[in-house]
């Protein structure tokens, strides 16, 4: 392990984790590479991403989870896959560069989605405007939004309802869930992209969003679906 690391992490103290008696006869550089495999073989076997509350039950409280990962990390520069932060926890991910070769192999993924540009779309607004209700999103885009719609993007479990509205009726608003940020490969909604950032760049243009002029129909019959992978 390099000097730098060593350094920058400090003194490797006991922790307080669910195994660390079996730890103290280690000695410090032993204990911490110890913990690193601990932690990198819990998120290896687990099928969802592993959050800082169970890694901190192997490795205790007073050990830097952060610090752990960042050495982890350093050691898959070079593989083809990397731990990600993501959904709220950590994840073995592969590198988009090996993406086709994937396919190539094993064809597509188990969990992709089809979604089509006005879902996609849709999808967005909920993203960054929840919790949000059907008759808001119609207004925003100038066209209803119908039903099928929102099951469709509820089905794939992109979004989920969220409180009530209090707004007469009471109607459901909706938001957008984990499966969201899996698919996505965001570790919270603060990584989405800034709003404004995206209409300056020419990505994304609000009076065209609202005058209703690239969403010709929300039916999503007509249009080519978008693949959305893991």
């Amino acid at each position: 392990m390099a000097e730098a690391t060593r350094k920058r992490r400090g003194p490797v103290n006991g922790g307080d984790g669910l195994f660390d008696r079996e730890l103290d006869h280690l000695p410090p550089e032993a204990r911490w590479r110890e913990w690193m495999n601990r932690v990198e073989a819990t998120i290896f076997a687990a099928s969802e991403p592993v959050s800082r509350e169970r890694l901190t039950r192997i490795v205790g409280k007073s050990c830097s989870i952060d610090l752990l990962i960042d050495d982890i990390r350093t050691e898959l520069r070079g593989r083809p896959y990397d731990l990600v932060a993501v959904a709220g926890g950590w994840k073995h991910l592969t590198r988009p560069a090996y993406a086709d070769a994937i396919r190539t192999a094993v064809g597509g993924a188990e969990k992709a989605t089809d979604l089509t540009q006005s879902e996609v779309l849709v999808l967005m607004c909920i993203a960054y405007f929840q919790p949000i209700t059907r008759g808001e999103l119609s207004s925003f885009f100038g066209k209803e939004i119908s039903r099928d719609l929102i099951g469709h993007l509820r089905g794939a479990g992109l979004i989920a309802s969220g409180p009530r509205s209090p707004t007469p009726g009471a109607p459901y608003t909706y938001v957008t869930t984990k499966e969201f940020l899996l698919e996505f490969g965001l570790d919270t909604l603060r990584d989405l992209p800034d709003f404004d950032a995206l209409e300056d760049a020419g990505l994304l243009s609000k009076e065209k969003l609202l005058a209703g002029d690239i969403m010709p129909d929300f039916s999503g019959s007509q249009e080519e679906a978008v693949g959305l992978e893991d």
